[in-house]
């Protein structure tokens, strides 16, 4: 005992004399594979080995030069580089402010000031009290939104809410991709990572304008339920990653994945990144940020065109001719027969009218020559009405999008190729198709990638591809006599075809526009002209194309779905013939896990004809 306390006060004063460094690296043995030090420099296991490698594709992300690939290297290289003497943007603290505090709490190194000019100006003209998560719905007619679009809100002290959203900025991460990039350059690219993706931030009304007036996007604000240390802490690293490279991947590492990665340094131990398997959805990121208790409230903001259409809706049939003639000019809001009704019907066909002008001249960038005299004219004759309220807002949807069916979808059913029995396994990635149950999901609208069709024939136990689906993308929206959008439809991947004398896989591209009416109830008609593509050697000419057209209906409702019709092509390459056919699809939902379904098909192809059914269930993960 007595050697004992000898030494005790030389090993105090030997402890004394390390530097913090020093002291601090012995504590360090295993920091660097905390999670929170991982996601604070987005490391990821690498597939192979026990090593990680950081999803960060800009060196300026880095202080260790071998930071990359060594979360140990990166670590003690900040933490040497945040003890430095000095101060101003370029000291390591005002650069990486979150791996700065991150570091200072788990070492408990000295809480010392300093001066960030750029940083405090920063987070001063964010004014940031609280945030919030918004969801944009998908819109099928922009690649990069084809799944929705979530970008985080940054939500000053509450004043009033037109006030505070004024004032408010917003989070995004997005594909940094060349204006003149057409649209199937940025699938390929997105898809393959040949974008850099980077953190931005813009003004809240601006996101307004381009997904609610112009994009016909409704808005999902999810108000999370931050902390003002968690708030600060998604800030700092937002700082952190704002403008530097992550390259932009369009199923996995794309605007949804970066959000959840600042969701996940915010609160240590969210693990919503864990989540994201083979791609993020991002209505399946907001699915999961509900399920982990991040959301304190819901509020739903519908588009311009959403408001429109209900506005419209809600006229007896009659009056919506009277709001398409006002509308198109063909008569003036002096006209009889408007000035025939009476005040309450009066009020509400002017207000509808011109919301709509307003609409079609912010989103379809209508004449202001045209435009503004007509929306004079209306609001000038509005103005005569006293005691009449404004029209009301749409109500929110029952079903959310986060609310909707899970993406992943497996399939198993029996089925018969004229003779030939088989069993068929279906695995589908995502999203979405026009007879999975709609709730949730745009009318209308279908969106599968990587789908996988295999079949085991029972009479010699084959197991066949069936069909590799890389994308399909196919959009009915209904036309009226306010709005005349395109029905369209495209896709690409390997299917089996018919040759005459055997069924061989082939890869095929294939397209189509035209139009769709409403019936109601959920109900509506389509004509859509069709263009195929095949490429194989067993082809005559080593591949075949074919005009066509597809006419049918589709039904959609929480309970049942159908769609049937008449398709026809006509081959006129290689072969020379037609290839008729008569389909019928129906899916019974049981709730949304599950759906039972059922198709059959009677084709006319090589004067031959044959017939195919299968029934099985749908199961959504």
């Amino acid at each position: 005992m007595g050697k004992l306390l000898y030494f005790g006060p030389a090993i105090l004063w030997f402890f004394a004399g390390l530097p913090i460094q020093a002291y601090a690296q012995t504590a360090t043995n295993s920091l660097h594979l905390n999670p929170a030090w991982l996601t604070l420099v987005h490391y990821q296991p690498d597939v192979f080995g026990s090593g990680f490698t950081s999803q960060a594709d800009d060196p300026t992300f880095f202080l260790s030069e071998h930071g990359k690939t060594s979360p140990k290297a990166e670590l003690n290289a900040t933490l040497e580089a945040i003890q430095q003497p000095g101060e101003g943007n370029q000291h390591a603290r005002c650069r990486f402010p979150a791996r700065d505090a991150w570091l200072r709490e788990q070492l408990n190194l000295p809480k010392k000031q300093i001066r960030c000019p750029d940083y405090e100006a920063w987070t001063g003209t964010l004014n940031t009290q609280s945030i919030t998560l918004v969801f944009a719905a998908s819109y099928l007619n922009s690649p990069s939104s084809m799944f929705g679009h979530t970008f985080l809100r940054l939500d000053p002290p509450q004043q009033d809410e037109k006030t505070s959203l004024l004032l408010a900025n917003t989070i995004s991460y997005a594909a940094n991709a060349p204006d003149q990039d057409n649209e199937l350059l940025f699938i390929y690219q997105g898809v393959f990572g040949g974008y850099p993706g980077t953190t931005t931030v813009q003004p809240y009304y601006e996101k307004i304008r381009l997904y609610s007036d112009i994009e016909h996007r409704d808005l999902w604000e999810y108000k999370l339920n931050l902390t003002k240390q968690e708030v600060d802490s998604m800030l700092a690293h937002a700082w952190e990653i704002q403008g530097r490279n992550f390259d932009y991947f369009f199923f996995d590492e794309n605007c949804a994945y970066r959000l959840l990665a600042l969701i996940d340094a915010a609160r240590p131990g969210t693990e919503l990144l864990e989540q994201v398997t083979t791609h993020a959805i991002p209505s399946d990121t907001v699915r999961w940020a509900v399920d982990k208790d991040l959301i304190a409230s819901v509020h739903y903001r519908p588009s311009a065109a959403t408001s429109v259409a209900y506005s419209l809706s809600n006229l007896p049939g009659g009056h919506q001719k009277l709001a398409a003639a006002l509308a198109n000019g063909d008569i003036a809001p002096n006209n009889e027969k408007v000035q025939s009704l009476n005040p309450k019907k009066k009020a509400k066909l002017l207000d509808a009218t011109y919301d709509y002008v307003r609409y079609r001249s912010e989103a379809d960038d209508w004449p202001t020559n045209i435009a503004a005299p007509l929306s004079h004219a209306l609001l000038l004759e509005r103005s005569k009405i006293d005691g009449v309220a404004p029209p009301i807002l749409p109500p929110e949807p029952p079903v959310r999008d986060d609310q909707g069916h899970d993406t992943l979808r497996v399939s198993l059913s029996a089925g018969q190729l004229a003779h030939r029995e088989f069993t068929q396994l279906t695995f589908r990635p995502a999203y979405h198709d026009v007879l999975d149950p709609p709730a949730g999901y745009r009318s209308g609208a279908q969106l599968q990638f990587f789908r996988l069709d295999a079949r085991l024939y029972h009479d010699n136990d084959e197991l066949q591809l069936e069909q590799l689906t890389g994308l399909e993308i196919r959009s009915l929206s209904p036309r009226n006599a306010f709005f005349s959008p395109l029905s369209w439809q495209v896709g690409f991947g390997g299917r089996r075809t018919d040759t005459g004398s055997k069924r061989v896989l082939t890869p095929y591209l294939e397209g189509g526009a035209g139009g769709s009416w409403s019936l109601g109830q959920g109900t509506q008609a389509f004509a859509i002209a069709t263009a195929d593509l095949e490429i194989d050697d067993d082809l005559r000419r080593g591949y075949d194309a074919a005009p066509g057209a597809d006419i049918g209906l589709l039904h959609q409702s929480d309970y049942f779905s159908f769609s049937g019709g008449v398709k026809t092509k006509a081959w006129i390459v290689s072969g020379q013939h037609r290839q008729d056919q008569l389909y019928a699809k129906a899916n019974w939902h049981i709730g949304r896990e599950f759906s039972l379904f059922a198709e059959f098909t009677r084709e006319d192809h090589y004067d031959r004809y044959q017939s195919t059914w299968q029934a099985g269930l749908h199961t959504y993960f």
